[in-house]
């Protein structure tokens, strides 16, 4: 049985030989993932499927000088972030300090499911309360913290993949977690402290 890395590895040789088909596998795979990064960086869904689209065009025009050193996710994801910072660069754009988060999003935030609790309605509005504000103080952390803190919980990367994507130590990389955490953490606690029947 091989594992994801391999699996990836004999799609692109596959695409270095001349195979473009095994090109739109990869793509399929790791469409869905890429967008839920990159979405993180640049807010707008519409600009944030141009700079999918556009990190997969370099990817394939770049893929003939992958040699396998990092997984190919990895360096997919290293594209896809360096893309986006472009894109917001180039659109003159501060990351926001403040954001306003319908609770639309703060439904569609991925570890919201962990987050209700259905037993009663205050308890499921304090749920979306607190979903609301991780996705606010994650959307209004500094891009670095920000990216690395989506890589680490809702990518579920290791340290060491990290490092990687993001080109810096593991000592940097535990150091933005680390900050990223205690914002979110400060943010929350104003909800946290709070009887439930109280945070409406």
């Amino acid at each position: 049985m091989t594992t994801d890395r391999e699996s990836d590895q004999l799609l692109v040789e596959r695409v270095q030989a001349g195979e473009r088909q095994a090109f739109d596998l990869l793509v399929s795979k790791y469409q869905r993932r890429l967008m839920r990064l990159v979405s993180r960086i640049v807010h707008d869904s519409a600009e944030a499927e141009d700079v999918v689209q556009e990190t997969f065009i370099k990817a394939f025009r770049a893929l003939r000088h992958f040699r396998g050193d990092s997984a190919f996710y990895t360096w997919l994801y290293r594209i896809g972030i360096n893309t986006a910072k472009n894109f917001l660069v180039t659109q003159s754009r501060r990351t926001p300090t403040s954001t306003d988060t319908d609770a639309e999003q703060a439904e569609a935030f991925d570890e919201g499911d962990q987050l209700r609790d259905i037993n009663t309605p205050e308890s499921m509005l304090a749920s979306k309360q607190i979903a609301q504000t991780v996705n606010a103080a994650m959307d209004a952390l500094p891009l670095d913290l920000r990216t690395a803190i989506v890589l680490r919980e809702i990518e579920g990367l290791s340290y060491e993949e990290i490092s990687d994507i993001m080109a810096c130590p593991i000592g940097t990389v535990r150091s933005r977690i680390f900050r990223a955490r205690e914002v979110i953490a400060e943010k929350l606690r104003p909800l946290l402290d709070m009887p439930v029947d109280k945070r409406w």
